[in-house]
């Protein structure tokens, strides 16, 4: 299986600062981020509030660029592995 360098290179940033992202929506590291919130995050325009409609993590979190940033590849990830 080939993975693109873009893919990769996202990953490898990933890494080095490992639960970021679990930090910063609130979930705890030892559980996965439910796709639901990775769509509903991509799916809400920048510098508006996505509501969590799950029951993990916060209620409300603000879409940055970063959140974004973060959340693009670990969707697209999942969708290549199915």
């Amino acid at each position: 299986m080939t993975v693109n360098k873009w893919m990769q290179k996202a990953f490898a940033r990933a890494e080095e600062k490992p639960g970021a992202f679990h930090r910063q929506l609130g979930i705890p590291p030892t559980t996965k981020i439910p796709m639901t919130l990775l769509r509903a995050i991509i799916s809400t325009p920048m510098g508006k509030y996505c509501h969590n409609p799950t029951k993990t993590g916060d209620r409300r979190i603000l879409v940055t660029r970063l959140v974004k940033k973060r959340a693009v590849p670990l969707l697209n990830a999942d969708v290549a592995n199915r």
